[in-house]
């Protein structure tokens, strides 16, 4: 349904030439939302794959030892849509103190993600609601090391920007001017917490996002922590217990159009292309996660199941590899801490696991301090990054 302009134009100075700001209408959207049969039914397969989700948390026989590296692998996708060149062997090398190949401000940016959703989660559990306070509190911690510490972390940003080309007055799109976001945020806490009416968690999830990327509150992280908004939602509603619904795949697979609708909610108010959009980004990424959490008990039973031809070494490679299905990047220090085994007892074991049977691999080519990955394990997580 095409609505109009679902905001207005206000006069600008950004960067010192003039321009037109756009603040947008508080939610829900005017008229209604018009639910037809074609987005009712995606709307269902969505709920249903966030179901088959969230079943996951109790049919995984640790669900916490997937929550690990799947948050690291969404902490990865969604920096990289912000342009960092951090992978997910980067990001637990780092983790463990050791040496990434990428800038070491990249792959800070992408641990700070991955502190900033786990601080989010932990605030929501404790019942504070979804409010400037809570993502001021996130955003500090998403922007305290890296490039980011010089971007006012967790305040809002007190001047002008505008989004795509090189001046204001030719720019994609102008976000509302710095005086006007305690009035905008203060509308967006109030339609999150259901102030004036009631909205279905999934729905509200889907708007909030695109207001919150409109209002651009703060200098720079907007846009990891609009998509780190949709899991915080979830998670507070009770859709989910676990934190495992990230989009960043989806949205950066499908960019353009993903940009592409959110100018098009703004300026023609066609709020229902968004959602149509939005529950199929939700089923495709939770029917994809439920399918990778399944391959990696997959591999590790199968794994398992191969470690008998170590005969006596086969428990000690057992607690190995279980420690390395939780941190699939390890150190012998670092797996004697997890295990309990002795330095000695954990090399026979890796040196087993690497040249007898091919599961692991050893990364930094040292004599000493040497650097061990659980290879398939990371290469099921990076099906979907490429």
């Amino acid at each position: 349904m095409q609505r109009g302009l679902t905001g207005s134009y206000v006069s600008s100075i950004a960067g010192g030439v003039a321009c037109r700001a756009f603040v947008p209408d508080p939610l829900p959207p005017q008229p209604s939302l018009n639910f037809d049969d074609k987005l009712q039914a995606r709307i269902t397969d969505a709920l249903l794959a966030l179901g088959r989700l969230d079943a996951i948390s109790t049919l995984l026989p640790d669900a916490k030892l997937f929550l690990y590296s799947y948050v690291r692998k969404e902490a990865v996708m969604s920096s990289q849509i912000e342009g960092t060149q951090s992978s997910l062997s980067d990001l637990m090398l780092y983790e463990m103190q050791g040496q990434p190949g990428v800038p070491m401000d990249d792959v800070q940016e992408v641990s700070c993600y991955v502190k900033a959703l786990n601080l989010g989660v932990e605030r929501v559990r404790e019942g504070h609601p979804i409010t400037y306070r809570l993502l001021a509190e996130v955003h500090a911690a998403l922007m305290t090391s890296g490039r980011g510490i010089q971007r006012g972390p967790g305040e809002f940003r007190r001047n002008q920007v505008w989004i795509g080309g090189h001046r204001a007055d030719e720019a994609v799109f102008v976000p509302p001017p710095a005086h006007a976001l305690a009035d905008c945020f203060s509308a967006l806490e109030r339609f999150i917490n259901d102030a004036d009416t009631r909205t279905s968690p999934v729905i509200k999830a889907a708007l909030a996002h695109v207001q919150f990327e409109t209002i651009h509150p703060f200098m720079d992280g907007n846009g990891r922590l609009g998509r780190l908004l949709i899991p915080l939602i979830l998670v507070e509603a009770g859709v989910l217990k676990e934190p495992l619904l990230y989009l960043s795949v989806f949205f950066k697979r499908h960019r353009q159009t993903y940009y592409e609708l959110l100018q098009q909610v703004r300026m023609v108010g066609d709020w229902e292309a968004w959602l149509l959009f939005f529950v199929d980004a939700i089923a495709a990424t939770a029917n994809q996660a439920v399918a990778t959490a399944k391959q990696l008990t997959g591999k590790l039973a199968e794994d398992k199941a191969r470690l008998v031809a170590l005969g006596r070494l086969a428990g000690s490679a057992t607690q190995v590899l279980d420690a390395m299905f939780k941190y699939p990047i390890a150190n012998i220090n670092s797996l004697a801490t997890s295990t309990g085994l002795t330095a000695a007892t954990i090399g026979k074991a890796l040196d087993a696991l690497q040249n007898q049977l091919g599961i692991v691999h050893e990364l930094s080519g040292m004599k000493r301090n040497r650097i061990y990955a659980y290879s398939a394990y990371i290469d099921i997580l990076n099906q979907e990054i490429a």
